[in-house]
Order: C-alpha cells, then structure tokens, then sequence
C-alpha cells in the first residue's frame, strides 16, 4: 500500500485512539466524581446534571457522532446502575427515562455538530490563508527572478556575439555579473526549497532538530558568507558559555546568512556588520546589525511578509530584493518555536535578530 494512501488510515486510527481515550478518561472522571459526592449526599440531586456536563465535553472534544452519542447512552445506564434505586442494578421502569435519553442524545448530536461545523470553519480558513501564502510567494517569485534572468541573458549574449569590441576587464566583469547572479538563483532555490519543507501545519514534523552548539552554527554560517563576500568582515560576538539549541541547523545556518546578505545588499553604505549571539533567560538571541541606511519605516512592519509592493522593493533595491528570503526565515524560526523581529538602531542602521529556546541543560 502506497504511503499517501496509508497516511489517512494512520490518522483514522490515531484519532480513533485518541477520542476513546477522552471518552473513558471524563467518564470514568465524572463517576468518580459522582460517587465520592454520594457519600456525602445520597439525594444525588447533582448526578443528572454532572454526567450531562460529561456528556457535552466528550462530544465537544471528539470528532464525529459516535462518541457523544455513544456517551449519551452510556450516561444514561451509569445514572441508572449505580444513583437510582435499587442500586448497583438496571431498573428500566422510571417514569421519564425516555425523556432522559432523549435529551442526553439531543445535547450530544447539538454539540457534535457544532464542534464539527467550527472544525470544518477552521480547516477552511486554513486553507484559505495557505492558498493566500502560495499565491503571494508565486507574485513575489514571478518579480525576483526575473531580473537576475534577464541579467544573466543579456550578459550571456553579449559575450556570444562578442566580435573583438569588449575589452579583456569589460568580459570579465560581464561574467562575474553572470557568476553573480547565478549564486543569486541558488540561494532563491534554496530558499524556495526551504518553503516546501515549512509547509503550514506541518514544519513542526519536517524539522531534522537536533541538539547543537549555538556558536558552531554562528562559525559556519559566517565562513560559508565569505566565500561569497570574501572583501567583507563580520564581528562575532559570542558568549563564555556554550549555548546548547535544538535546531535543524542547515536551516538556522541559512537563515543567518540570508540576515548577514541582507545587511551586505541593503546596507548600502554600511561599513560595519555584527553577528551577536547571546543569552536572553531560557532563550539564545541571534542578532545581525549594520551601521547602514537603516530599513524604510514604510516596510518595517511587513518586512516578513511574503510579498511586498513593487514600490517598497524599489525603494529598497532596484535590482532584487530578498524579501522571499525574509519571509522563509520568519518561517523557520517560527517553526522552531522562535520568534523574529527587526528595528532601526538609534546611532544608525538596522538590526535584525530571532530567538530560538535553549535545551534545559546549558553548558
């Protein structure tokens, strides 16, 4: 049987599992309950009214009809056994017993229908806002990849019907934009690949997390940057301790040096860059800043987005933006149970960090 076509049963089961198991536990709760207060007053004029209690928690936390239904009649037999005389045996000649199980079974099918119409709302906005997120990557895709392309093809043509007119320097820079603006494309790839990986309501599952030196992850990330940006120096700044994260830590690598090509491209005029690492309570901070031009206050508040206007991204580069790349590392750090934030620093440039939980045990 193929995988897709097993995933479904799996989940049938699991929930199957997981509703009996809530079914038994507030019943079983309930009677407990219902017996101890006995003891004290045998009237049990508050029985009825606990195992209703019970029976509209069971249909609102389980899925379908079976279970509140199922609760229902079992409500209604445990009522009758163990707080009706004679107890501890079935007298099924009560005068309004049938009344009984009818308004048992009533609350059990009003709220089981309520719960799965909230559900099915639920599960529809979902979809709506994942429909929206692919929809928004595909406009930001469509206008970031075009430029480096049409780059790439100009470039490419010109050095093909180049007859003796470029000099040796002008055909070198032509193949260092060419060489640049393919890395461009890579790192876009891999930023879309890493979308696929962050699918929404599932990242959690798709995380190869383990327990790593934070301050590793900082070393690789930035001897990975100056391969590419050899002529640019970053400050590290890590502390005494060792900070032990559990990461996927080729997504957490990348999404530092997606911060770290951000600052170098956005920056402009920045001079300085620093990546500070850093201990805040039972969170590690990962802070990338520049002394640049700071971030437009017009796109700050959407600067993880998935889309931004064409306008902001003009205001920001006219050449490319990485607001994709933005977006998948709010993504990710999300995914590990961290949050992102960026602001403007008050002596100049920006600052861009996330946090992600420390393990427990802290060396």
């Amino acid at each position: 049987m193929q995988t897709g076509k097993l995933r479904p049963l799996v989940q049938r089961l699991y929930l199957s599992r997981r509703d009996t198991a809530v079914t038994a536990g507030i019943l079983l709760g309930v009677s407990l309950l219902c017996l101890a207060l006995w003891q004290m007053d045998p009237r049990g004029h508050y029985v009825a009214e606990l195992y209703l209690l019970a029976v509209f928690l069971i249909s609102r936390f389980t899925t379908g009809f079976f279970y509140g239904i199922a609760a229902s009649c079992l409500c209604v037999l445990a009522v009758n056994y163990f707080f009706t005389f004679p107890y501890f045996a079935f007298n099924f000649t009560i005068s309004g017993y049938p009344l009984t199980i009818l308004c048992m079974l009533a609350v059990s099918v009003a709220t089981s229908a309520m719960t799965t119409q909230i559900k099915r709302q639920g599960s529809l906005r979902v979809e709506a806002e994942r429909e929206k997120t692919r929809s928004n990557l595909l406009r930001a895709v469509s206008h970031d990849l075009r430029t480096p392309l049409t780059s790439i093809l100009g470039a490419s043509s010109a050095l093909a019907d180049d007859d003796g007119r470029l000099t040796e320097p002008e055909r070198r820079q032509l193949a260092r934009e060419i060489g640049e603006d393919a890395q461009w494309l890579i790192r876009m790839v891999e930023n879309l690949l890493s979308v696929t990986r962050m699918d929404d309501g599932t990242s959690e599952a798709r995380l190869r997390k383990q327990v790593e030196v934070a301050e590793e992850v900082v070393s690789a990330a930035v001897d990975r940057l100056h391969k590419r940006f050899p002529q640019r120096d970053v400050t590290v700044s890590v502390p005494d301790e060792l900070l032990m994260v559990a990461m996927d830590a080729m997504l957490i690598e990348q999404v530092l040096i997606n911060l770290l090509e951000n600052a170098i491209i956005h920056g402009k005029n920045a001079t300085h860059i620093d990546l500070i690492l850093e201990r805040r309570g039972t969170l590690a901070v990962f802070r990338v800043e520049d002394d640049g031009c700071g971030i437009e206050p017009a796109i700050l508040d959407r600067l993880f987005e998935q889309s931004i206007s064409h306008d902001d991204r003009e205001r920001s580069d006219s050449r490319r933006s990485l607001g994709i790349g933005l977006s998948v590392c709010n993504t990710i750090i999300r995914a590990h149970g961290g949050r992102m934030a960026a602001y403007n620093r008050p002596k100049g440039g920006a600052a861009v960090e996330f946090t992600l939980p420390l393990e427990d045990e802290t060396v």
